[in-house]
């Protein structure tokens, strides 16, 4: 397990293409954090508004109050494609957590002074029949490679989520996230 530097406040990034499930997974993040009774802000940045651009949410987890959603130096970053780990590698905080997800990212991590875990996630997500739940298999990876995130919480994220509007969508993103967890090389 690989524990971030600083307990007090953790500053996370998660950058993909738009319809990668960013904002989907910046959100689940956000709620499994609040189950866990932390304090949190969340905020999405998206560099085209369509499916294709690159988009990014930002999540602040903190123990005490959350003064600004804005990271400019991120502790963790959920990394989604190649494009955002050439945007996000060169601003991370020294020791920083990259979850890298290699079916789409071709190069590894440059900066010696950074920890990466690393997960196949779409390859994954094409293998469970979803290939839409990269995302969830990502946010697994996170969840096992530093302890952030209760796994029970993101789970009952997932089910509070979409269990009214989408219940098609529980056991499969459960799955995902169970398959991140698993997978998870650090």
């Amino acid at each position: 397990m690989i524990k971030p530097i600083n307990d007090n406040e953790i500053k996370i990034i998660i950058a993909g293409f738009g319809g990668q499930g960013v904002v989907l997974a910046g959100n689940v993040i956000a709620k499994a954090a609040m189950l866990e009774d932390k304090n949190v802000t969340l905020m999405v940045s998206y560099g085209a508004e369509m499916r294709g651009g690159t988009a990014n949410s930002t999540v602040v987890i903190s123990h005490t109050e959350v003064a600004s959603p804005y990271v400019e130096i991120p502790d963790i970053a959920v990394i989604l494609n190649r494009p955002s780990l050439d945007r996000f590698e060169p601003v991370m905080a020294t020791g920083g957590i990259l979850v890298l997800n290699t079916s789409l990212v071709n190069r590894s991590v440059k900066r010696s002074d950074l920890k990466a875990a690393a997960i196949e996630a779409t390859d994954i997500a094409r293998q469970l029949g979803a290939i839409r739940s990269a995302n969830m298999v990502a946010l697994g990876a996170l969840a096992e490679a530093t302890g952030l995130l209760k796994p029970d919480s993101l789970i009952q994220t997932v089910r509070d989520m979409f269990e009214e509007k989408k219940p098609q969508f529980v056991e499969i993103n459960i799955r995902a996230l169970r398959a991140g967890m698993e997978a998870v090389h650090v």
